[in-house]
């Protein structure tokens, strides 16, 4: 992705997030954070707590907590995550994970949930839900082997990154393409607009 290096610093904002993928995508749309920062939060879903529900709470939460620290700042803090049905797929950490994940997506349609939250000086924060239906064909044991050897999985939520190896096995999305990445542009430009940054 060809990023401009000339976007101008925006001193009032923060991205409560450790993804480069975020970061890149910000820059797509000319918005720069002054500081980009990880919150260290507890992701792990509540019982019975739907997949839209979880995307929701960790944006806001993630917010929250760069919020403590920066509260003269806006926050905007995402979380994606990956579902069918009820079922919230991790973010694949070893090997036995993004197995499990990438054979369960596959020959079946799944939910990318991402959540936006975007908090103001004022205590204020609005929340937004973007949600995109993506379509992974099955897999053969042999493409299942060479993804897996890709490493292209690591850290990744449902064990996959459209914009990466698994963009082969993608045979259809309806909904935002940015979303599936880590941040849906459309809607965290508009929100950003609303408050005037």
């Amino acid at each position: 992705m060809s990023i401009k290096k000339n976007i101008r610093v925006n001193d009032t904002l923060i991205l409560a997030s450790a993804s480069p993928r975020r970061v890149e995508l910000l820059q797509q749309i000319g918005v720069n954070p002054s500081i980009i920062m990880a919150a260290d939060i507890d992701e792990v879903p509540y019982k019975s707590e739907k997949p839209s529900e979880f995307a929701h709470r960790m944006a806001k939460t993630k917010a929250q907590m760069i919020a403590a620290q920066h509260s003269d700042k806006y926050i905007l803090a995402a979380d994606t995550v990956v579902a069918t049905g009820r079922t919230i797929l991790p973010k694949a950490e070893t090997e036995e994970e993004a197995r499990r994940c990438i054979t369960h997506l596959g020959g079946r349609t799944h939910r990318v949930y991402g959540g936006i939250c975007l908090l103001q000086p004022n205590g204020l924060s609005v929340l937004r839900l973007s949600e995109t239906r993506v379509f992974m064909r099955r897999l053969s044991k042999d493409e299942v082997d060479f993804y897996i050897a890709s490493q292209d999985w690591q850290g990744k939520a449902g064990g996959y990154a459209i914009q990466g190896v698994a963009a082969k096995y993608i045979k259809k999305i309806t909904g935002s393409y940015s979303n599936v990445v880590g941040l849906d542009l459309y809607i965290t430009s508009q929100l950003l607009k609303g408050v005037g940054l």
